[in-house]
């Protein structure tokens, strides 16, 4: 019997983006995965290099061996993108570069070398770039916020609202040229005399003070480790470096002006003494070097803006710089038409990190391509008197789905041990997901607290309030979630050029191995007990859909 013609769905490996973001402390490196129609993105990898561009002065030309380190950067860079098939990116640069004396040579040589076109951000342009990038994490499209990111060479203030600038500027002091030039010689109080000259000078206090803000708005490394700091009670010297475990899923990822002066307080409080400890201590990682600059200059900025509070954003410069490409290849982009999404993928960044969003993605993309093929096996059915699955979906059962697999082992941040119940409780309990309603939040946390141990059975206690109908569409995408993770787990797979099928044998979803040197550093090939898994849950799903 010839097999019924329908189309093959597919994972599009077309709909791939990458930014890739010169900056004077690191490089970086993020590639998305987006939705054409919606303009929704999903974080496939980031990778991040420590070149440290501007290590000299932000206004002397880049050492030569800063360079070699940028090239080298960038070319690991272009061979990920190569490996993976991404051929639309765009690679900006920053404050090192922007104050370079040797930027048309570096940038000629980056052209040569690696084949990369850079386009250098002007201040202003950086800032409206990552105020875009905040408004893909944070519902603050409708207030008016002060966005303000501290890099290595310079900080970005701007204020915004509804997508729209107000008021954007770049004011060279940076956590890297600060380090170099007062904390190296342990100098706290000449540096904090030095940023509160600048700022005066720049007129940017009495601009701001002038346009006005409703919410301060923090991102990138420097901020986010601050937070952490705050969070994880390094400033009273208590301290848990396992992030944000048993209470981390009631953290609100804010800080006011009096925890961040106590951080302060603790990291500059002992002199050199103290700075030392901070570049010793663990717990600020690869930032320990500039954590001291980056604190004391945010001290200052709270105090001569006024700022009680700040929110974190997980997104900046690399998630706007997609942002403003999605507006060139989506019809009708709106920078707020995500906010929903967005909820989601903050939850998994601020619980999981961004290194396990990749894999939370894939799994989402390969639920995604089943459900697009059983939506279109039923609408072939319809057409030709055929037996069709017993559920019909929607798009909302699909964002549900999709939330479900990006959210299914959040509940790991407090242990393994059931942490797929922790995943329910964390999702149900709290104000975390913006713009669903408390169904869609309850199916949502169902499927995330079924997606392993025993399959739910139609009669099953948690399913009770459910109609019959409700639970055999439960249960079906129940079982879409348990192959995407068993799948998910066999990480030599080419998730990209997955395929989904339907003929008179079943259904058939289609996917190579992949080459080795495509693999990420520690990821291993499929295991014999991941397997068994797969085909247990397949037998799930082959269950529900006779």
């Amino acid at each position: 019997m010839a097999t019924l013609p329908i189309q093959t769905v597919s994972a599009n490996p077309t709909n791939l983006l990458a930014s890739i973001d010169m900056g004077t402390n690191s490089f970086k490196l993020l590639t998305v995965q987006f939705n054409p129609s919606t303009g929704k993105f999903l974080h496939l990898n980031r990778l991040k290099e420590p070149v440290v561009l501007g290590r000299q002065t932000a206004s002397a030309a880049a050492a030569a061996d800063s360079q070699l380190r940028a090239i080298e950067a960038l070319k690991a860079f272009r061979s990920f993108l190569q490996t993976h098939g991404i051929h639309r990116h765009r690679v900006v640069a920053t404050a090192a570069v922007r104050e370079s004396g040797n930027q048309p040579e570096f940038l000629r040589r980056v052209r040569d070398e690696v084949g990369f076109e850079v386009e250098v951000l002007s201040g202003e342009e950086e800032a409206r770039l990552i105020y875009l990038g905040a408004l893909q994490f944070l519902p603050i499209y409708e207030k008016t916020a002060l966005v303000i990111d501290i890099g290595g060479g310079s900080t970005e203030f701007l204020v915004g609202q509804k997508g729209k600038v107000i008021y954007g500027t770049s004011v060279k002091l940076g956590h890297v040229n600060l380090t170099q030039k007062f904390v190296n010689n342990n100098e706290i109080l000449q540096m904090r005399s030095h940023i509160r000259s600048i700022l005066q000078q720049c007129g940017i206090v009495d601009k701001i003070k002038h346009y006005g803000f409703e919410i301060a708005v923090g991102s990138s490394g420097t901020v986010q480790s601050i937070e952490r700091a705050v969070f994880s009670g390094f400033s009273h010297n208590v301290v848990n470096n396992n992030g944000p475990s048993c209470e981390g899923f009631g953290r609100d990822w804010t800080f006011s002006k009096e925890k961040l002066r106590m951080l302060v307080e603790r990291l500059c409080g002992g002199g050199g003494e103290a700075i030392g400890r901070a570049r010793r201590d663990q717990f600020f990682k690869r930032r320990s070097e500039f954590i001291v600059a980056g604190a004391v200059l945010l001290d200052e900025i709270f105090e001569m803006l006024d700022i009680k509070e700040m929110e974190v954003s997980g997104y900046a410069l690399g998630e706007g710089v997609v942002a403003e490409m999605l507006l060139q290849v989506c019809d009708n982009y709106d920078f707020n038409a995500n906010a929903r999404w967005g909820s989601v993928a903050r939850l998994v960044t601020r619980l999981l990190g961004m290194k396990k969003m990749g894999m939370a993605t894939q799994c989402a993309n390969i639920a995604k391509v089943i459900f697009e093929g059983l939506r279109k096996c039923n609408v072939l059915a319809e057409t030709e008197n055929k037996v069709k699955i017993s559920v019909s979906w929607n798009d909302k059962d699909l964002e549900c789905l999709e939330a479900a697999c990006m959210l299914h082992n959040i509940g790991l941040v407090n242990g393994e041990k059931g942490y797929h119940k922790q995943s329910q409780s964390i999702i149900t309990n709290g104000d975390h997901l913006y713009g669903y309603s408390s169904e869609e939040i309850e199916l949502i946390a169902l499927l995330a607290r079924h997606h392993r141990k025993k399959f739910p059975k139609p009669n099953h206690k948690s399913l009770k309030e459910f109609s019959e109908e409700v639970k055999e569409k439960f249960r079906m995408l129940c079982a879409i979630v348990r192959i995407s993770v068993a799948v998910q787990k066999l990480r030599g797979l080419n998730i990209q050029g997955m395929e989904f099928s339907y003929s008179h044998e079943g259904f058939k979803l289609i996917i190579s191995k992949r080459n080795d040197q495509s693999l990420l550093p520690g990821i291993e090939l499929l295991a014999e007990n991941d397997e068994t898994e797969l085909t247990k849950e397949l037998g799930h799903f082959r269950k529900l859909s006779i």
